[in-house]
């Protein structure tokens, strides 16, 4: 029961990570600064960004509420927020602030973030460490193309 409580909270926290990004990132994918980018041949079309972080957000808060449950420790809250605040923060500085580099560090910093909780709780998590792979195999995607805008605009 209280796995479900805490994967309620995650969900509703995660999702609005998601919202804050949108609003932060101000149509960033269809402004014309963004319309004009050499982008990567491997570039999803645009709905498959939305079901992505649909579908990674869900899958990290199953995580979460089975480590929340475990482990509600410092260590785990600061990770989570660390994690909250650069997942937001890219979509400021990248599509926002038009700043390709710092989006490339702070993608970077968020890839070693998930990187650590998967590294970090897998022993305790068992299988349902699983359920943060979306996460990291997208971010992975994310900062190919995150840098191959660097190196090619």
């Amino acid at each position: 029961m209280k796995t479900l409580k805490y994967f309620f909270i995650f969900l509703i926290i995660n999702f609005a990570a998601l919202g804050i990004g949108v609003l932060l990132m101000k149509n960033g994918p269809q402004t014309e600064w963004y319309l004009q980018l050499n982008k990567a041949p491997w570039t999803p079309p645009g709905w498959v960004f939305a079901a992505a972080w649909n579908s990674i957000m869900l899958c990290f808060s199953i995580y979460m509420a089975y480590l929340y449950k475990l482990l509600p420790n410092t260590k785990v809250k600061t990770l989570f927020t660390i994690q909250f605040i650069l997942n937001v923060g890219w979509n400021y500085v990248f599509f926002n602030q038009h700043l390709i580099t710092l989006g490339l560090i702070v993608i970077l910093l968020l890839t070693a973030n998930i990187s650590v909780f998967l590294y970090d709780f897998k022993k305790l998590l068992s299988y349902k460490t699983l359920f943060i792979l979306p996460y990291f195999l997208w971010l992975c995607i994310a900062t190919s193309l995150n840098l191959y805008i660097l190196l090619y605009n």
